[in-house]
Formats: C-alpha cells, sequence, structure tokens
C-alpha cells in the first residue's frame, strides 16, 4: 500500500540555516521509509538541524515513532543535550503529542507549540 504522507520542504536561515519538513498525513509503517529517506536526502545535502512541522500530521504510530528516533540519531550528537538538539518538532496536534508525551521522547527530542518558538530555538554551536 502506498502512504499518505507528504512533505513540503523548506529551507530557512535564521541564527543556523534550517531544513523544515512541513508533514501532512498519517506516519506509519507506509510513511516510514519515505520519511528516512527525506530525512537522509536533506542530511546528504549538508541539512544539520531539522525541523517537522507536524500541524497536519494527523496520526502518529509505532513505527513512524521509530523513524523519528532513526532521524534523531542521524542529526544529533551523542553529546547533545534537549536544548542543542538539532531535530526539534513544532505544533504537534494532541493525537500526535501524546504518544510522544508517553513513550518518553519529549525527555530527548523537544517539542514546541509554534514553527516560530522552534525556529528561534535553534542556536548557533559553540566551537
Amino acid at each position: 500500500m502506498k502512504s499518505n504522507l507528504k512533505n513540503s520542504v523548506e529551507q530557512v536561515q535564521g541564527e543556523v540555516p534550517v531544513t523544515v519538513f512541513h508533514l501532512s498525513g498519517r506516519m506509519d509503517e507506509k510513511g516510514e521509509e519515505d520519511f528516512l529517506k527525506w530525512a537522509r536526502d536533506a542530511y546528504q545535502a549538508g541539512a544539520r538541524s531539522l525541523l517537522l512541522d507536524m500541524s497536519e500530521v494527523t496520526m502518529l504510530t509505532s513505527a513512524g515513532m521509530r523513524a523519528i528516533q532513526k532521524v534523531y540519531r542521524m542529526y544529533t550528537t551523542e553529546d547533545a543535550t534537549l536544548e542543542t538538539s538539532q531535530l526539534k518538532i513544532a505544533a504537534a496536534p494532541p493525537p500526535v503529542y501524546e504518544p510522544l508525551r508517553i513513550t518518553g521522547f519529549l525527555k530527548s527530542i523537544p517539542v514546541y507549540e509554534t514553527v516560530q518558538s522552534a525556529m528561534d530555538a535553534f542556536k548557533k554551536q559553540a566551537a
């Protein structure tokens, strides 16, 4: 079966350049490979800060959470803290936020109410 997960990519120049994935649809097993491919392609193209706008995501399953965890490991160094994570999530509606909260994702991946507040949280890392 075909995934209904869609992605519109935007490059935003803030304090650091951020790649924004505006996701819509279901983040489930069918969309897992698409999501991972988009993240790998962006990383290989030079993206180092990734923001997931989840305002239009209607469902997040365990497969979707597994994919987010893989992307987190791709974009975030081992010594990263919640504040220095280079993967951030924004605008997660209740059906998406609740699984993230219940499973403990919020302890390692920061979630913001709006895309702008997430963008503002990306800072240059000290060299």
